[in-house]
């Protein structure tokens, strides 16, 4: 008679990594869906970067001049992820969370909520952060990339990922329908258009100036544009620390909010 095998259970992380396997088994089929996401930011840099750069000489950024389109690019870096864990956080687990009822079903195992949330901030930063290395690749092709501290350009981008993905997950929690969505892109476009993202956050006087710095984006676009630039400075360290922090209170929040829809 042979001796049973101990069930081991899964840890944390691996019951997570289940979901993301489960999210990327589901879009083998919808990989085009990616293609969106990474197009956008690249025809952006080519209309506005490219084409109004012909316009506009240079910009004066850390006591060095650059060219408008390397000003711009990093910009176009740092909204990639912004967009791809915006929409992965909001759209599709609202889908699952409400008509789908997938994480009623996932909590039948012994998952958690923790799991849950954990699960879908990796996959969202699996989809931002395949956007923002395929941009960075244009970067480098274009001659964008000046700089070594362009190497950590991609973790930048992916801490943006995260920090967005754990804030509109648990924002998510509170819609009640489509129609809500509409809050999302209220949101969404004026801080993409205003986040210093097409000029230099100086063209801002006074309170505006602050409240621009003050917006999630703003801190990841000075982030990824000292970095591709080569002039870090304590700005730099102010978004990493920004970011972190906002990550982590978006998973605590998703937690309690997943915790009091599906478990009370």
């Amino acid at each position: 008679m042979s001796a049973r095998v101990p069930i081991v259970p899964l840890t944390s992380w691996q019951a997570a990594l289940l979901l993301v396997e489960r999210n990327a088994i589901s879009y083998r089929s919808a990989w085009k869906l990616f293609l969106t996401g990474f197009l956008e930011p690249v025809l952006y840099l080519f209309s506005i970067g490219i084409g109004v750069g012909q316009l506009i000489e240079s910009f004066e950024f850390n006591g060095q001049t650059i060219p408008y389109a390397e000003f711009v690019a990093p910009g176009m870096l740092a909204a990639s992820a912004f967009n791809g864990a915006l929409m992965d956080s909001t759209y599709n687990v609202f889908f699952k969370l409400r008509y789908l009822k997938l994480y009623d079903q996932v909590l039948a195992t012994p998952m958690r909520t923790i799991d849950i949330a954990r699960g879908e901030i990796m996959w969202g930063q699996i989809r931002g952060g395949s956007y923002s290395a395929a941009f960075l690749l244009v970067m480098l092709a274009l001659g964008y990339l000046q700089s070594w501290w362009a190497l950590l350009a991609l973790p930048a981008a992916l801490l943006i990922g995260y920090a967005f993905s754990a804030v509109c997950m648990a924002l998510t929690t509170w819609m009640r329908s489509w129609q809500d969505f509409e809050k999302i892109t209220l949101i969404q476009l004026p801080m993409f258009l205003f986040s210093a993202t097409f000029f230099p956050v100086t063209s801002y006087d006074g309170i505006l100036r602050f409240v621009v710095e003050c917006t999630p984006l703003y801190r990841g676009v000075v982030l990824c544009r000292e970095l591709t630039t080569g002039t870090p400075t304590v700005a730099s360290v102010i978004s990493v620390v920004y970011l972190v922090a906002m990550g982590a209170l978006g998973l605590w929040l998703t937690r309690r909010r997943l915790d009091r829809l599906l478990l009370t």
